[in-house]
C-alpha cells in the first residue's frame, strides 16, 4: 500500500537566502528540535516532528555556514563569515559567547557534555573552545591546507575528526594535538555525519558517499550516486541513507546492498544539507532554494503534522504540500 503513496514534504519557510546547513538535537522533554544556518545571517530554530518556528537567533553580521544544537537542546552554536562562532541559549536566544576568528567560521559541533565546541575556518585551523573557561587560548589543530568543511568531537571526545577543502579528512589526537591518520578523497569532501550510535563516519565527495568505521578508520563501503553530493545521513537503524546535491533530487539509498530505493525532485535549486531527525521518522533538508523541507521516512505512518489515512480518503488528507512559516 504505501509505495503508491506520494510524498508530501512540509516545506519550512522563513529564511530570506540559500539554507547551508542543519542539526537535531536528541529527543528532550519537549520532543526535538531541528535548528539551520542560512546565508541570511539568521539561524532559526524549530519544532522537529512539525517544522514549526521557535525562534531566530540574532546577532551575526554575515551569512552563517555552519549550525549545531547539543543533545537536550538548551545550547545552540553558529558559525558566521563575521569571523565569529557564537553559543546561544536555545531556550531564551540569547548570545552566551562570541568566539573571534580570523576568517570565516564554516563548522560548529559540540561535545557529548556541552562543555566544549569545535570549530573549523577558512584559517585552516580546527579550534576547541571551552565554554566553562570561555576566555581562556583555545585548543589548536594545524596542519589542513585548505578551508574546513567541517568539524566534530569522536571517540568519546579524545579525538577530532575534519574535512577540508584540501582532498583530505583528518583524525586529530586531542591529547597529543596531532593529526593521526588521513584520508585522501580525488575530490574534497563535502561533509562529515558520525552515526547515531558513533560507530560509522559517513563522507560525502564528488558524486561518492563513503563509510568508514570511526574507530579504525577502515572503509566499509561506498555508494556512487547520480549527481555531485553535497551531504547524506544513514538512519539511526543503519539500513538506508538519504542524500541530496547538484541536481536538486532527494536519494534515498539501502545502505547494505547499496541499491538507490528512491529518488525524486526535492527542491528548486542544489540540496545543501540532509540529516535523519533523532527518531529515524523524517529528514530534514536544506537548499538553494532558501527552504528546509521535513520527508517522512515511511510515507503514509501518522507522525507530525502526517495524518495516516484509508485507501479511500486519500483525497482528504495532506494532498497539497504543507508550508511551515516563521513568524
Amino acid at each position: 500500500m504505501t509505495s503508491n503513496l506520494r510524498q508530501i514534504p512540509l516545506t519550512c519557510s522563513g529564511h530570506t537566502r540559500p539554507v547551508v546547513h542543519l542539526d537535531f538535537s536528541d529527543i528532550c522533554e519537549s520532543g526535538y528540535f531541528l535548528i539551520s544556518a542560512c546565508k541570511d545571517g539568521s539561524p532559526m530554530l524549530r519544532q522537529g516532528d512539525t517544522g514549526d518556528w521557535v525562534g531566530t537567533f540574532e546577532g551575526h553580521k554575515g551569512a552563517v555556514w555552519g549550525v549545531a544544537l547539543n543533545k537536550s537542546a538548551t545550547l545552540a552554536a553558529s558559525g558566521a563569515a563575521d569571523f565569529t562562532g557564537k553559543v546561544w541559549n536555545a531556550v531564551t536566544g540569547g548570545e552566551i559567547h562570541s568566539f573571534q576568528h580570523k576568517h570565516i567560521v564554516k563548522s560548529v559541533a559540540f561535545d557529548t557534555n556541552s562543555e566544549n565546541i569545535v570549530t573549523g575556518s577558512n584559517e585552516k585551523l580546527v579550534r576547541v573552545f571551552n565554554l566553562e573557561q570561555p576566555n581562556a587560548e583555545p585548543e589548536m589543530y594545524a596542519g589542513h591546507t585548505g578551508a574546513l568543511k567541517r568539524a566534530l568531537f569522536c571517540r568519546d571526545d579524545k579525538c577530532i575528526l575534519s574535512a577540508a577543502e584540501d582532498k583530505t579528512v583528518r583524525l586529530w589526537d586531542r591529547l597529543t594535538g596531532n593529526e593521526v591518520q588521513r584520508l585522501q578523497f580525488p575530490h574534497n569532501p563535502n561533509s562529515l555525519e558520525i552515526s547515531a550510535d558513533n560507530h560509522i563516519l559517513t563522507i560525502t565527495h564528488g558524486s561518492t558517499i563513503s563509510f568508514w568505521e570511526v574507530d579504525t578508520l577502515k572503509k566499509l563501503k561506498e555508494v556512487k550516486v547520480p549527481t555531485n553530493v553535497s551531504s547524506a545521513s544513514l538512519h539511526p537503524d543503519k539500513h538506508v541513507f538519504v542524500c541530496g546535491g547538484e541536481d536538486f533530487k532527494m536519494y534515498k539509498f539501502d545502505y547494505i546492498t547499496g541499491n538507490e530505493i528512491e529518488s525524486f525532485k526535492g527542491h528548486f535549486g542544489p540540496v545543501h544539507s540532509v540529516k535523519f531527525s533523532p527518531d529515524g521518522e523524517l529528514y530534514a533538508s536544506g537548499s538553494e532554494d532558501g527552504t528546509l523541507r521535513l520527508w517522512q521516512t515511511t510515507v503514509g505512518k501518522t507522525y507530525g503534522l502526517w495524518k495516516c489515512t484509508e485507501p479511500g480518503e486519500l483525497n482528504n488528507s495532506m494532498n497539497s504540500p504543507r508550508e511551515v512559516h516563521a513568524n
